[in-house]
């Protein structure tokens, strides 16, 4: 008979939970949406929703959701997946985005406009702010490519050690035609990385989510990302701290003098990097502020 798209939803939603998937209802919506060409399946029409589904849509609909059925995650299945406003390509093994790493991005934007409003109530006319921001481990773009459009006058380097991430936010800023504003590098940033970053002088923004994921927690992660992500991008040692000791020791020679850094971290962070901070003094780095995000943590 005739299939329409709450029929085929209501069917994957079923064999997904009768699996185990995890969301199975949100991931059989996507799958459809995607297929229908909409963002979300509250976004279609009662006229979509009810119009038979052709063979080729079913075809791609099972396609994909055989993919789900691996337990591989929808962004990587749908192969592209919004970040603040930005519609980015997602590929495996490259890290996905999380909704939370929005409040970083967020966190930058406030910072520089602070400074602009400070500059504009200056006596004296200031030079436009055209700040540099630095992203170590830029993944798919996401942060760096948001910054690029919420601050227009800005330009970024983005660094990854791996070579499918430096890929994937090429392509994203491309399909973004930011690829004029960003210089992306394939490096692992290490204590010696300082002459490499400094392509256009110093800094006035690091921002990193680099791997922050304590090593023993690594087991309990879900199936989807052990399965289907790069783990390198998670796995920050056995304190977590293995990658943000280096983005620390490297900000001093990085930053300019009125420069700031942005990490986002495990909640149990904060305190071992003021600790590691005053066990080296000569970095001259103050912890300014510790934010949660909108998940509390």
């Amino acid at each position: 008979g005739l299939v329409t798209a709450t029929d085929v939803v209501s069917y994957w939603q079923k064999v997904f939970e009768a699996n185990g998937i995890p969301e199975a209802r949100e991931s059989s919506e996507y799958i459809v949406s995607f297929v229908l060409g909409a963002k979300t399946f509250q976004s279609l029409n009662s006229e979509s929703l009810h119009t038979p589904l052709t063979a080729v849509q079913q075809e791609q609909i099972q396609q994909l959701s055989n993919k789900r059925l691996e337990r591989m995650p929808v962004q990587y299945v749908l192969g592209e997946w919004d970040f603040q406003d930005l519609t980015l390509k997602m590929r495996p093994p490259v890290f996905i985005p999380r909704p939370e790493t929005e409040d970083l991005v967020s966190l930058v934007v406030e910072e520089e406009s602070q400074k602009c409003e400070k500059n504009s109530a200056l006596c004296f006319p200031v030079p436009v702010s055209h700040p540099v921001i630095l992203e170590i481990g830029c993944g798919s773009g996401a942060i760096a490519l948001s910054l690029l459009c919420k601050l227009p006058q800005s330009r970024v380097i983005a660094v990854d050690k791996e070579k499918a991430a430096v890929d994937l936010t090429r392509e994203n800023a491309h399909r973004l035609q930011l690829q004029d504003r960003i210089h992306v590098l394939h490096h692992d940033v290490s204590y010696g990385s300082a002459k490499q970053l400094l392509l256009w002088g110093p800094v006035d923004f690091i921002v990193s989510n680099p791997p922050y994921v304590f090593h023993e927690d690594m087991a309990s992660l879900d199936t989807e990302i052990l399965r289907y992500e790069d783990l390198g991008a998670l796995d920050g040692g056995d304190d977590g701290m293995r990658v943000i000791k280096t983005i620390l020791a490297l900000a001093p020679s990085l930053l300019k003098d009125s420069g700031s850094m942005f990490l986002e971290v495990d909640p149990r962070h904060p305190n071992m990097v003021e600790d590691w901070l005053q066990a080296h003094p000569n970095l001259l780095l103050i912890l300014r502020a510790i934010r949660k995000d909108f998940c509390g943590k």
